[in-house]
């Protein structure tokens, strides 16, 4: 997040109010530090008004860094403060007293975010904090991290998606109450863009060096009318890792050129994305199933998998030929990868 430097601020100091618009915190998150950690400007303008000089900016901005990184709000406090009088840590000298923790002993974690975390990984909790503050290089490089540290499925299943589902709750649950649940609408769209990039940016730049995929590619397309491409991007980073090439077509693909892309490509397998029942289209997926590719009197057909809860809702429940329901990431992937063995042993 760009912010100002530290000679460009204003000699008298800033309000807690500029303060909170330039770190992308609420004036109350700011005044709730003071209160329980006693993490405040160090001077009051006439004896009244706060006034928050470079260093207590400084102090301030590396207090957001260290909880965005999922540090618990009272040990970011007391790090942020021995760092701004010049300790390095805690072998470092300690003049300033113990601060009490920020909850009491046996309970439950709080996200420090706002949003309905409950129990997850310290990164979630990290990547909430940011997002709400629109930090977007804090979120791009705890995403980065997470990807790196964990690898895509489990950075999917434990650290973005807990941090999206939240906030869709966050946005949800404020619309019931009357309240301005838009605001939670562009930490979603920021969240999701970041996730999407981190994603693509590990299949593209990590897991192919490590990993050459070889083989027949398995082709990823969001029917006609579904932009929801960010679970593609998942399995697409999982798929490189398990050494899986990937032809990604990505969002509303218009059925002709999705039927023109399968006879064209020998593709291992093809999964179709629906996230509702409005673009779940049962009888293109078929038309999908039913296109044969290959020389004249030595053509076959690729199997397709149906991903995304859009297909649940559709009425006909049978499985029809050459048609694979799946439920998850893992089923996904594990009925690729046994495509795939069966392949090769032929």
């Amino acid at each position: 997040m760009a912010t100002p430097q530290r000679d460009e601020l204003p000699v008298a100091g800033l309000t807690t109010g500029q303060l909170a618009r330039l770190l992308g915190v609420s004036p109350t998150t700011l005044r709730s530090w003071d209160r329980r950690y006693g993490f405040g400007p160090a001077s009051r303008a006439d004896g009244r008004h706060r006034r928050w000089s470079p260093d207590d900016v400084a102090m301030a901005r590396e207090m957001c860094r260290l909880t965005a990184s999922g540090t618990p709000p009272a040990e970011a406090a007391r790090t942020a403060r021995l760092r701004a009088r010049g300790s390095a840590g805690p072998d470092g000298p300690d003049e300033w007293p113990p601060v009490p923790s920020d909850r009491a002993e046996g309970s439950a974690p709080r996200a420090g975010s706002g949003l309905p975390l409950g129990r997850v990984r310290s990164e979630c909790r990290g990547l909430a904090r940011a997002a709400v503050r629109l930090d977007a290089e804090e979120v791009r490089e705890l995403l980065r991290r997470a990807v790196a540290h964990h690898g895509p499925a489990v950075a999917w299943e434990e650290v973005m998606s807990p941090a999206l589902q939240a906030v869709g709750r966050k946005w949800q649950s404020s619309g019931e109450r009357g309240e301005q649940g838009e605001q939670y609408v562009e930490v979603e769209h920021l969240l999701s863009w970041h996730i999407s990039a981190a994603l693509r940016h590990y299949y593209l730049d990590a897991a192919r060096p490590r990993r050459a995929a070889t083989g027949a590619p398995v082709l990823l397309s969001c029917l006609p009318g579904e932009q929801h491409t960010l679970p593609l991007d998942v399995l697409t980073a999982v798929l490189g890792d398990e050494g899986l090439a990937v032809l990604m077509l990505g969002g509303s693909v218009p059925a002709d050129a999705l039927i023109t892309a399968v006879r064209r490509v020998a593709s291992l397998a093809v999964v179709l994305w629906a996230q509702t029942g409005d673009t779940a289209d049962l009888a293109l997926a078929r038309r999908v199933a039913g296109a044969r590719w290959g020389v004249r009197g030595a053509r076959t057909q690729t199997p397709v998998l149906l991903c995304g809860p859009g297909w649940h809702q559709v009425t006909d429940a049978a499985e029809p030929p050459g048609l694979t329901y799946v439920t998850s990431l893992h089923d996904a992937v594990r009925t690729l990868t046994g495509l795939r063995r069966e392949r090769t042993s032929r």
